[in-house]
């Protein structure tokens, strides 16, 4: 079941649902929200998604995952756009999400913490992991206790 996303908006960003997507089982993969990130005006600036509930490819590859356009990035609309992803969680009643980035990228790390995160480790990534297999190999785990 999917939740209204009308009040997904900080008065600066908005989020601007794209589409929903049903859990896949046979693939492991979780239901999920993707968004458009948008200022004001409705411009977009760049995309999100939120995915509802926890499995090991969560740990990996997190519940929220975000990009900012170029042109836009320097304003923490990332962090913002996290945190209204968090009420939207809330909204199904998760007490905890998860968000991971690759080692070498410090601004997606900053996001993590200026969004409240919590680092845990650096862990591998499995072989068998889509990202694996796009060459990554590591990533940071960030902790979000929203209860």
């Amino acid at each position: 079941m999917f939740y209204s996303v009308d009040d997904l908006n900080d008065g600066e960003i908005s989020l601007r649902l794209i589409r929903t997507s049903d859990a896949q089982p046979e693939r492991r993969w979780l239901p999920a929200y993707y968004f458009e990130i948008c200022l004001r005006d409705g411009e977009k600036i760049g995309q999100c998604d939120l995915r509802i509930g926890h499995n090991d490819k969560t740990y990996i590859g997190g519940n929220i995952g975000y990009a900012i356009d170029e042109a836009y990035r320097g304003h923490h609309y990332a962090a913002k756009a996290c945190r209204l992803m968090i009420h939207q969680a809330q909204k199904h009643l998760m007490d905890y999400l998860i968000i991971t980035c690759d080692p070498s990228n410090t601004a997606s790390s900053r996001t993590c913490e200026l969004a409240g995160g919590r680092y845990m480790e650096t862990v591998p990534i499995p072989m068998d992991n889509e990202m694996y297999r796009e060459g990554k190999r590591q990533v940071m785990v960030y902790h979000f206790d929203i209860s």
